[in-house]
């Protein structure tokens, strides 16, 4: 009997987890495949130009990233007050973060806008590079207002459990970044070709759209925070708001860690040639079709553990933990194996240039090899993030990049003057560090125990 009971609450649990996947899977397949369809569009053009938005990309992604960490925040304090129940301190956590969010997000894109050449000589790139790569990033950067409100959109539908909502949204942003890049870059319907600045853009208009719709769908008259109880003030609760800040900025600056990190392996990989570097861009984008499916078993976690711990029912988590864990192995196990197996392959869908193909394709296959402890560790700082713990994954993430990844990179490229394999080992150590140490930690840290982060309403 008891053993029938277990079986339907599991069956129960592993619905709710695939209602959960599914659609942030979809999400992140189609972000993924758009990324990869875009970068080849630009990559058919010129490889000068694939430097020159992932030179920007690493700029760019500094400023998103303190957003993605205050959407993980709102999601983090949105799934305990759902769980328990508290659905004015949600609608009041999410509003209220939202608002200040633009007012913040507006003064960083003016930053960004007027220091662009400056940022991007941080590369060391050739003047035609630099040229390029501050074209795109002024056009990207009026596009952070708008992905700053998909972020926390998406962060406080996810903690609520609602992952199809921002699945939709991600969806009509991808299909209206697709067909705008091809219209612009290559300058159909009677248009002139654009090229870079067309691939720029498609980006921007996409994210405009997708930011309009994240906005009627939690303020709209039938609105996810306008059915829920009381009225939206539009007078900030700093205090709450920099809670939620405080939350969720460790995971932004675990982030911003990737991205300083990721400027001075630019100007490692850029010494063996500015081929290399586009291969290596062309590599991350073609990563991603492991990476990025797995990656919403690590939001799940945030979420369901987040519920666990705001309606007090610890054992619930353990078991949605257990199922996350084996069903992000065995999915990794397919998507690692391609990238293991057909590396030339999927190189090949993104360029035509046989040095290119032949130096991402070395990339895969090591990046592949690494697939299950890098995904599973992504669940593991998903679970950790629910229960409040989002310094540790930014701790582990700096540890791995600035004792392990740049250190052993800078040396092979300047010091020893290693082949580009040596790099990309660099990177393998990295993560099997880091799955590592936040095995070990989590093991020694009962995050059940933890008290929830939203008090009592």
């Amino acid at each position: 009997m008891k053993k029938d009971i277990k079986n339907r609450e599991d069956k129960i649990i592993r619905k709710k987890i695939l209602s959960m996947i599914l659609p942030i899977t979809i999400e992140n397949i189609l972000q993924m495949t758009t990324g990869i369809i875009s970068m080849a569009m630009i990559g058919r053009i010129d490889p000068l130009a694939v430097g020159a938005i992932g030179m920007s990309n690493i700029i760019f992604n500094m400023i998103w990233a303190i957003f993605k960490g205050v959407a993980t925040g709102v999601s983090v304090f949105v799934a305990q007050a759902y769980g328990a129940n508290h659905y004015v301190k949600l609608k009041r956590i999410a509003s209220h973060t939202l608002f200040f969010s633009i007012l913040l997000v507006l003064i960083l894109q003016q930053l960004l806008y007027w220091n662009a050449e400056i940022l991007l000589s941080i590369f060391d790139p050739s003047p035609e590079l630099l040229a390029n790569g501050v074209l795109y990033l002024r056009i990207i950067s009026w596009g952070l207002p708008f992905i700053a409100v998909v972020l926390i959109v998406a962060g406080t539908l996810q903690g609520m459990g609602n992952a199809k909502t921002p699945m939709k949204i991600a969806l009509i942003m991808n299909f209206v970044n697709i067909i705008f890049s091809y219209i612009l870059i290559f300058g159909k319907m009677g248009l002139s070709p654009m090229g870079l600045r067309g691939a720029a853009f498609s980006l921007l208009i996409a994210q405009f759209i997708a930011a309009l719709l994240g906005l009627r769908v939690l303020f709209g008259k039938q609105g996810v925070l306008t059915s829920l109880a009381g009225k939206i003030s539009l007078n900030i609760d700093l205090g709450e708001v920099l809670s939620v800040y405080r939350v969720g900025l460790p995971t932004s600056f675990e982030t911003i860690f990737w991205e300083g990190a990721a400027i001075f392996m630019a100007r490692a990989i850029l010494t063996y040639g500015e081929v290399a570097y586009a291969a290596y861009q062309l590599g991350l984008q073609a990563e991603a079709i492991s990476y990025m499916p797995a990656a919403g078993f690590g939001v799940a976690a945030t979420t369901f553990i987040g519920h666990s711990i705001g309606s007090q029912n610890r054992e619930e988590g353990k078991v949605y933990l257990r199922q996350l864990i084996k069903w992000t192995s065995i999915l990794t196990l397919f998507t690692g194996g391609v990238l293991i197996f057909f590396p030339d392959h999927i190189m090949g869908l993104l360029t035509k240039d046989a040095e290119i193909i032949g130096i991402g394709a070395v990339y895969l296959l090591v990046m592949g090899i690494v697939q299950i402890p890098q995904n599973i560790n992504g669940v593991l700082n998903g679970a950790l993030r629910g229960a409040g713990y989002t310094k540790i994954p930014m701790i582990v993430s700096m540890l791995g990049l600035w004792l392990i990844r740049v250190p052993l990179s800078l040396a092979g490229a300047f010091v020893f003057k290693t082949s580009l394999t040596f790099i990309w080992i660099a990177l393998a150590i990295d993560l099997i560090f880091r799955f590592t140490t936040n095995l070990i930690i989590f093991k020694k840290k009962d995050i059940y125990k933890s008290k929830s982060l939203i008090g009592v309403e």
